[in-house]
């Protein structure tokens, strides 16, 4: 069956320490949806206490268990329930991945004195020549958890900058003495190593140690079968190649894994992809901004080029697809989101198309309350649409600039399979589209559109319709062999897997 990742949650959730619960809760519903695998958000304590939605990471080892940063819990829950979401889903065949922040440290205990060299903060490569005296808070000795899984203590040689000087009240980017950025990351900036806090030098035998063993730690805690790997840009990619071939090599796992690399170029994310030697999947991030574009461009953009230049179109293999994200939400240094109008459009090119792997977010699944935005309401229908007809041979009819389509002829194992799609960001109209000629005299009605039934001419041909700025899905009229079976089906998927360790 198709495979459907959750993005399980989005920025502005409460803070309220049921997240964990809350999709445990949902898993049986979520199976039934269509979902393969949940994207959870970061587990271990940040900075920010219960505040922190998981990206300004304090302590790796305490995932919700010891009274650090003023709070036990996480703005998602204890340890035990994180434990207990992972488990939920296993359950139901649904595969946990973790959200892996490995990029930098934040929130240090004590203070250390030391030489660095100040960086101009456009451009990495430019050092000055003279190192200088800085203080920072550079040392990790995590007192609350005194040692528990691991003694290691991070101290200045961990890490190779940071943007904090306790001597300098502009503070700076500060290169430490004897450090270098890593050459083989985004060349933004000229060198995007440094991101924010304290960056992790993950060239540092020591710290390369540590953080594979934290990895079989964490895996052996948890349960995940997987990793959605953040700001991957801003980490040296042989480490990650290095680390995720070890973890696999030493669990026998396949670990599937994912990494946020942001930019736009696809050059940037092939050369990654060639660095890591496709080991690691990557979010599609121009195809992000194409429909975003279209949505925005007042009929403007051209649907014929929706694809052009994106990873699905390139290296489909290798491209997890998505509409949105916590990152491109509205309020977030990123916000880049597509419009609500063409929200059901988006998410028809990537979850009834053949390539890439998609990626839901649940700030349109479920709504994102503090922002006053509401779901998308056909986003479930088009999931069971992907779970049910999304299968066989894919034809594109990206022959209008408007106007756009494509066609799925099914699939024998799988009953009642096949559909059409068509999509616009301008007028409305119809399409003349191939379904294949075993479909010849059979009738299709419109799951998604409110347009009228089609029946499909003696040459396997068809004529459908699309209202102005939106899109339509029709599937094969199903009888009621095919509706028993999908029901057979729903009740397998609700009943759960139980693929427990």
């Amino acid at each position: 069956m198709n495979g459907t990742m959750l993005q399980g949650f989005e920025w502005d959730l409460p803070a309220n320490g049921r997240h964990w619960r809350k999709l445990a809760f949902l898993a049986r519903w979520l199976a039934f949806c269509g979902f393969t695998a949940i994207w959870l958000p970061p587990a271990a304590k940040g900075n920010a206490g219960i505040n922190d939605v998981g990206y300004g990471v304090y302590d790796l080892y305490d995932l919700g268990e010891f009274n650090q940063k003023g709070t036990v819990r996480t703005k998602y829950g204890t340890a035990a329930e994180y434990a207990g979401c992972v488990q939920a889903l296993k359950r139901m065949g649904i595969q946990p991945l973790a959200d892996i922040v490995l990029n930098h440290r934040m929130g240090g205990d004590e203070k250390e004195s030391f030489r660095a060299r100040s960086c101009d903060p456009d451009n990495r490569l430019r050092a000055a020549d003279a190192e200088e005296d800085i203080v920072c808070y550079t040392r990790f000795t995590f007192p609350g958890r005194n040692g528990r899984y691991s003694g290691f203590i991070w101290d200045h040689g961990c890490f190779t900058g940071s943007d904090w000087n306790e001597l300098d009240p502009d503070h700076r980017l500060f290169l430490f003495e004897g450090k270098s950025w890593a050459p083989d990351v985004d060349e933004e900036k000229g060198n995007y190593d440094y991101l924010m806090g304290c960056d992790v030098d993950v060239r540092n035998p020591s710290v390369r140690e540590e953080l594979e063993r934290w990895g079989m730690w964490f895996l052996e805690k948890t349960g995940v079968e997987g990793f959605r790997l953040d700001a991957v840009k801003h980490i040296s990619a042989a480490f990650y190649r290095d680390w995720l071939q070890a973890l696999r090599n030493r669990t026998g796992m396949e670990l599937y894994a994912v990494g946020e690399y942001w930019n736009s170029d696809l050059g940037a994310l092939t050369r990654y992809l060639d660095r890591t030697e496709g080991r690691i999947q990557l979010f599609d991030v121009p195809l992000h901004y194409h429909l975003a574009e279209a949505s925005r461009s007042n009929g403007a953009f051209d649907m014929r080029n929706i694809l052009a230049g994106t990873l699905v179109d390139t290296r489909a293999q290798h491209a997890v697809t998505f509409v949105d994200n916590h990152d491109t939400q509205p309020g977030q240094s990123l916000e880049s989101w597509v419009d609500g109008w063409f929200k059901a459009s988006a998410y028809g090119l990537i979850l009834l198309r053949k390539e890439g792997y998609p990626c839901v977010f649940w700030g349109d699944l479920e709504g994102i309350p503090a922002r006053g935005i509401g779901s998308v309401s056909e986003l479930r229908k088009l999931l069971r649409l992907r779970l049910y007809c999304a299968y066989g041979t894919e034809r594109d009819w990206f022959d209008d600039p408007d106007l756009i389509g494509l066609t799925r002829d099914g699939s024998p194992e799988i009953p009642g399979s096949g559909l059409a799609f068509l999509c616009t960001n301008a007028r409305g109209g119809t399409k003349r589209m191939e379904m294949g000629r075993r479909f010849a005299g059979r009738t299709f009605i419109c799951a998604i559109g409110d347009q009228s039934p089609v029946t499909i001419g003696r040459d396997g041909w068809g004529e459908f319709a699309v209202r102005d700025g939106g899109c339509s899905v029709y599937v094969p009229a199903a009888g009621p062999l095919v509706k028993a079976w999908r029901l057979a089906q729903d009740v397998k998927r609700i009943l759960g897997k139980k693929r427990m360790p």
